[in-house]
């Protein structure tokens, strides 16, 4: 099984978030994942709240990850394997999800993560914690339930509790 992995250091910094989309929408590409496929879109909105999260709420310095099992279509011609997103950070505060209400402008990331992800979760690493998520590259899971509509009109389906 192919694997790939790469990494980018992030700053505690809210510029760093754009340069992550950038960074990850250009290993994506390369991996043969086309920035117009709906699993791109939903992984590049991944990326965007993750690092968001660890850059807003641990103010240190952070590595996003981006690991792509299997990415090329398999011999049938169906899109096969696992695309992982990680964020490593120093800081041991583990995540809180929250329900945001109403107009709030925040606390939505991880309850968009839950339901644009297949898997996802936390571990302790080091001194500080890993966040990561997982979709998978087929016709089921959260890749294929974004197909159907566009990452927006998902995002606006959490922030008004429809999913």
């Amino acid at each position: 099984m192919q694997v790939l992995q790469v990494q980018l250091e992030i700053r505690p910094d809210p510029a760093e978030v754009g340069r992550a989309r950038r960074w990850a929408r250009s290993r994506l590409a390369g991996s043969g994942i086309g920035a117009d496929e709906p699993l791109a879109e939903t992984l590049i909105l991944l990326v965007s709240e993750l690092v968001t999260n660890a850059v807003v709420h641990t103010g240190c310095p952070a590595v996003l990850r981006l690991l792509l099992t299997g990415v090329r279509d398999d011999p049938s011609g169906t899109p096969t394997g696992t695309v992982r997103l990680e964020v490593a950070d120093t800081s041991a505060r583990p995540p809180v999800p929250r329900h945001a209400r109403g107009d709030e402008t925040g606390g939505r990331g991880l309850e968009l993560v839950d339901g644009l992800a297949d898997r996802w979760g936390w571990d302790p690493e080091g001194g500080g914690k890993r966040i990561w998520c997982e979709v998978d590259r087929c016709t089921a899971g959260a890749a294929g339930r974004i197909a159907a509509c566009t990452a927006e009109a998902a995002l606006a389906d959490l922030a008004y509790g429809a999913v």
